[in-house]
């Protein structure tokens, strides 16, 4: 008998406080997470019938244990932002004295760091995965499998999309190859990935569509692809054509988004096909507006386009442009704020994630600052709305900091105003083309109702109002697009707003912990002319620490528990170092003290 039958697949948490979640959207739409852990699915098929598998996405449920008890072996995949669901995980599963098995990006890139792990399968495990568990069985398995060449990934098994809770999640996700032709700096998708795109065979993919029509699923399906045009003469000349195809048999129960460089803008017979096939939504990296800094970081692709005419050719194929933006080049210049605020309005790009430039392991980025002695901490692998960089910047770190807030204040301002303008203006570009008319589901009906309950009463319910209602009556027939850039815009706004008023108290935190340091400063020039009162300012110095960190510990209780860790830990970090500096006053009070008598 198997000694490791029973297999449990865990997908940690993913912070909520983070764009990329929207948790604000999927509360609307009555979902818990945007998409399911697609590489955990695709392992999953790999295991032989032998092998009982059960799989928790901590994203939609929690863990038990009695899920961990049932286990016989432990598989954990993660990104950076879940490490730390990924170590109370790791740590809840050495309590059951489980074996423990991870892969994915993080613990590829990080093995060394992480403690508690038996064994880790690193890079991709397609073709390694059957010779792993046979070591497992024998009791010769290594504790780290190297990264192996990159496999073949044209026949690979449907992924287990019947281990999953379908309904709990906003879209689905499949995807069609693994890598990207180009060397951008800061990014490690080529460097793990290659330089030369490998694709599943359009059959296995009509099978993975087929899969998740069968158990029901209608609506989004995310092509994850790395960048989807990769190989752009397959996708043209096999995959497109399939899909047209397939959607019209089925009539049209999907409609999918991807990511992609912003060349494809360069091939209308590709944005044609696309949109014939049902793509309505592309994430592309146009990062900045400035050469440059696109010189800087090797994105020949953006420098070889007019970013802004390609964006608008996408936008005139029916295809909404959620773009990717960076701060903190070394060739970035004081203007750099208002060009990226400018750049997202003039171009109508509704969704737009700004965030630090931050240097990944195994990114060339990494290499070169820590060759220059830049880097100062690790990433966590957030990079919208997050105020903290892991390597010292050409510009001022403040500066930086300020300039953010002014583009997410801006962008996603305090009334939506620029976000429903922004909205709107793509709308109308889009109506005036050849649009995919997705099909219009019952769910989707009661999504408008729930929208309506919600966002007509929020701080920016009249220019919601307005948007809803110029749109019903100026584009019916696209009318569930403005929906659902409604219901996104009550996410965006919501990570805005929680952001910028936690930074704020951040700053108040800073504040008055230079307010109490300048206070024990006087106090301790004071008491060198008049060492009567010593023990007067000790008493006052305890009553000022206390009341301090009383009104701030109460403002941070008020702030949405998603967004309190960091000021709880900043919290913790002041209260200490005021009681460092209460220490060393006492000192001095009792050292003034005996030189008095």
């Amino acid at each position: 008998m198997m000694k490791y039958q029973n297999i449990l697949l865990i997908y940690p948490k993913v912070p909520s406080n983070t764009y990329w979640s929207f948790k604000h959207t999927l509360k609307i739409i009555r979902k818990k997470s945007a998409m399911p852990p697609l590489g955990l699915m695709t392992i999953a098929a790999l295991f032989p019938d032998t092998y009982h598998l059960k799989l928790v996405d901590m994203n939609i449920t929690s863990l038990s244990d009695n899920d961990i008890a049932w286990a016989d072996a432990v598989f954990i995949s993660a990104m950076i932002v879940q490490q730390g669901s990924m170590e109370d995980v790791i740590r809840r599963c050495r309590q059951f004295g489980k074996t423990i098995v991870a892969g994915g990006p993080f613990p590829t890139s990080n093995h060394e760091d992480i403690a508690g792990v038996d064994h880790f399968l690193t890079g991709e495990v397609d073709q390694t995965l059957t010779h792993f568990l046979q070591d497992l069985e024998k009791g010769v398995a290594k504790p780290v499998y190297a990264k192996p060449p990159y496999p073949d990934i044209s026949n690979l098994p449907v992924p287990r999309f019947d281990l999953l809770d379908i309904t709990a999640y906003g879209s689905m996700a499949i995807q069609y190859s693994r890598g990207c032709p180009f060397h951008c700096e800061f990014c490690d998708i080529w460097s793990i990935y290659g330089n030369k795109p490998r694709l599943k065979s359009v059959g296995t993919i009509l099978q993975e569509l087929d899969t998740l029509f069968d158990l029901g699923w209608r609506g989004p399906v995310f092509m994850v692809d790395d960048n989807f045009i990769g190989n752009k003469r397959k996708v043209k000349a096999d995959l497109l054509p399939a899909l047209k195809a397939w959607q019209a048999a089925h009539d049209y129960p999907f409609h999918f988004f991807t990511e992609a460089s912003i060349n494809m803008a360069s091939d209308e017979d590709l944005l044609a096909a696309m949109r014939e096939a049902g793509f309505n939504q592309v994430f592309i990296g146009i990062e900045t507006p400035d050469p440059e800094g696109l010189k800087e970081t090797g994105k020949i692709q953006n420098l070889n386009s007019d970013m802004e005419a390609s964006i608008r050719t996408i936008q005139r194929h029916g295809m909404e442009v959620m773009a990717g933006f960076i701060l903190g080049f070394d060739n970035d210049k004081e203007d750099i704020f208002d060009r990226q605020i400018a750049f997202i309005q003039r171009n109508a790009i509704p969704k737009a994630m700004i965030g630090f430039l931050n240097a990944l392991p195994g990114t060339r980025l990494y290499r070169r600052l820590m060759a220059e002695g830049r880097i100062l901490k690790a990433s966590i692998g957030n990079n919208t709305h997050n105020m903290t960089i892991n390597f010292k910047t050409i510009m001022d770190p403040g500066r930086l900091k300020e300039g953010y807030k002014k583009i997410l204040s801006s962008i996603y301002d305090f009334n939506l105003k620029n976000y429903f303008d922004r909205c709107s203006r793509f709308l109308d570009t889009i109506e005036h083309t050849d649009y995919f008319q997705r099909k219009i589901y019952f769910n989707e009906i009661k999504m408008l109702f729930r929208s309506i309950c919600l966002q007509l009463f929020t701080r920016y319910g009249f220019q919601y109002f307005k948007f809803i209602s110029r749109n019903m009556v100026k584009h019916p027939r696209i009318f569930a697009e403005a929906v659902s850039l409604s219901i996104s815009g009550h996410h965006f706004y919501t990570i805005t707003q929680q952001t910028l008023k936690t930074e704020k108290i951040a700053s108040i935190l800073d504040e008055k912990y230079r307010y109490f340091c300048d206070l024990v400063n006087e106090y301790s020039e004071a008491m060198r002319m008049n060492s009567k009162k010593h023990f007067q300012y000790m008493t006052k110095l305890w009553k000022e620490r206390v009341k301090i960190l009383k009104q701030m510990r109460h403002t941070i209780n008020h702030i949405h528990g998603d967004y309190r860790y960091e000021l709880s830990q900043k919290y913790f970090e002041i209260s200490k170092k005021m009681r460092e500096k209460l220490a060393n006053f006492e000192t001095l009070v009792m050292g003034t003290a005996a030189l008095s008598r």
